[in-house]
């Protein structure tokens, strides 16, 4: 059932964060990374999980977008408001885009490296920073390296973000991904053989983000056509 926030209506926490992208779903997830991230969700603070802010740092593709969305369903789950952002859509007008989303327990901003060079877009983050902090409000930043690296021309606001917490997430090698896959069939109840997934870690990739958006072309595929993800039916889905 949907419900509304200062008369916006809000889409259904599944739907508006994927089942897929939990917390508890996440693969070797850096050590204590999980506990500060529910920390943050939930708003209690400890002298090792301060919860005003939290930033990811990592190359695309190790699951940055996964966290801040399951840390906002986190949230939600614990009666909290939260709010994702990709920074990407609100380029040139991240002032009004963060005014939006005041009111809010916790806000998740994806992307910061977009903001990067431009003055106006990055003033406009370093006040939201410093009201959201006033405020109390939970704030989780993720971004392609740590914020000295990213191309940030106004210096506090390099050094706001230097001063939260930092999680640091790496790409996972062949066995993470093959558990990553593993456990996404297995939630879908989708029979995926052995050999049909290292011909897919083989032949199709190493990029995480495509194998798991090929796994749901293969679970369409195979529940139309009543039959288990095996190598035969993997060439003919994907036409090699």
């Amino acid at each position: 059932m949907s419900r509304t926030v200062r008369g916006v209506p809000q889409l259904p926490l599944a739907l508006r964060y994927p089942p897929d992208q939990r917390l508890e779903t996440f693969v070797r997830a850096p050590g204590g990374a999980v506990a500060h991230l529910r920390a943050l969700a939930s708003g209690e603070a400890t002298a090792s999980m301060p919860r005003e802010a939290l930033y990811l740092a990592g190359p695309t593709g190790v699951g940055k977008t996964h966290l801040l969305l399951a840390t906002c369903a986190a949230a939600e789950a614990a009666g909290r408001r939260a709010a994702y952002l990709p920074l990407v859509a609100a380029a040139g007008r991240v002032s009004e885009a963060l005014l939006s989303l005041e009111g809010n327990d916790l806000v998740a901003l994806d992307g910061l490296e977009v903001v990067a060079g431009n003055r106006e877009d990055e003033i406009a983050l370093f006040d939201a920073h410093n009201r959201a902090r006033a405020a109390g409000v939970a704030l989780l930043y993720a971004a392609r390296d740590i914020p000295d690296a990213i191309g940030l021309g106004l210096p506090d606001l390099r050094s706001r973000l230097g001063q939260a917490t930092r999680i640091t997430l790496v790409p996972l090698d062949d066995e993470g991904r093959r558990e990553v896959l593993q456990q996404r069939a297995h939630r879908r109840g989708l029979v995926l053989e052995d050999a049909a997934l290292e011909w897919l870690l083989k032949r199709v990739g190493r990029e995480l983000g495509g194998l798991t958006s090929m796994l749901d072309q293969l679970d369409r595929a195979s529940l139309a056509a009543q039959r288990r993800v095996t190598v035969p039916f993997l060439k003919q889905t994907l036409g090699f």
